[in-house]
C-alpha cells in the first residue's frame, strides 16, 4: 500500500513542494520522478505514481512550478510554462535539483532512477537525459521535442517518446529531428508513434483544455503505459 508524503524544497529562492509516493515500509527502491504537465502536481501525477508503487517501485512526482501554483488556473499556468521554457539553462538546473532532491530521499536507490514527464514534462526529461545526466532512463509521454540550444552532451541514459503522430505541436518533422538528434548523441533510443492520436493522450481530462489535437485516447494511453512498464523491467528485473 502506498503512502504519500510531501517534500518542501526550494529551488534559487523559489518555494516548491513536490510528492513522494512509496511504500509504507521505507524501504530503498529503483524510483521514477515523474515530471507533470502544464498543470502541474495533480492527482493525474500521484495516480500514476501509486500505480508504480504496485509493481514494486517508488515514485516523486516532482513540483516545478512553485507551491504558490498549486491548482492555479490555466492561464497562469501557461504563462509561468513560457516563462521556463524562455531559459532553457535555468530549467536544466531546475531538473538537476529536482533529481538530487530525489536522490537524498532515503527510500531511493540514487543510481536506479529514471525520469518520466508528461507533456511540457516530457521535454523536461528529454533535457536532463540531453544534459548527460546519470539517469537510466528518460522518457516523454506526449512531449515537446524543441531541443534547448545548449551544447550538445553524450546522452548516457535510454530514451523513450511516446508521441501521437497527430499531436498540432510536435509535427512529424520535429520527430525525425528528435531521432537524429539522439542517434548523435549516442543514445539507446525508441519513439513510439501512435497513429490517429493527438496530444495529451495519457490525461483522461486532456479535452478539458479546450484545445484543437488535445484528447485522451484510452488505447494509446494503455500502449503507452504497457511499454513504460516494460522499459522499467528491462531496467530493474
Amino acid at each position: 500500500m502506498s503512502k504519500d508524503r510531501a517534500i518542501p524544497h526550494n529551488f534559487e529562492g523559489e518555494e516548491l513542494e513536490s510528492v513522494f509516493v512509496g511504500r509504507r515500509d521505507g524501504a530503498a527502491r529503483p524510483t521514477v520522478i515523474l515530471i507533470p504537465t502544464v498543470m502541474g502536481v495533480s492527482d493525474l501525477e500521484k495516480g500514476f505514481g501509486r500505480q508504480l508503487v504496485e509493481l514494486g517501485y517508488n515514485s516523486l512526482v516532482a513540483d516545478v512550478f512553485g507551491k504558490k501554483f498549486h491548482g492555479a488556473p490555466r492561464d497562469t499556468m501557461f504563462g509561468e510554462l513560457n516563462r521556463l521554457k524562455s531559459d532553457r539553462a535555468a530549467l536544466l538546473r531546475r531538473m538537476q535539483h529536482v533529481l538530487e532532491l530525489a536522490r537524498g530521499q532515503s527510500e531511493v536507490q540514487g543510481d536506479h532512477v529514471v525520469v518520466a514527464g508528461y507533456c511540457f514534462g516530457g521535454m523536461c526529461a528529454l533535457d536532463l537525459a540531453r544534459s548527460g545526466a546519470d539517469i537510466l532512463a528518460a522518457v516523454s509521454f506526449h512531449g515537446l521535442f524543441d531541443p534547448p540550444g545548449l551544447p550538445a552532451q553524450k546522452i548516457k541514459a535510454k530514451v523513450v517518446a511516446f508521441h501521437g503522430w497527430d499531436d498540432p505541436m510536435v509535427p512529424p518533422e520535429k520527430v525525425v529531428a528528435l531521432g537524429q538528434e539522439l542517434t548523435e548523441g549516442g543514445s539507446d533510443w525508441q519513439i513510439h508513434a501512435y497513429g490517429h492520436v493527438g496530444h495529451g493522450f495519457t490525461n483522461p481530462h486532456a479535452a478539458s483544455l479546450q484545445i484543437e489535437g488535445v484528447a485522451y485516447n484510452e488505447l494509446a494511453a494503455e500502449r503507452s503505459w504497457t511499454s513504460f512498464v516494460n522499459l522499467l523491467e528491462e531496467l530493474f528485473g
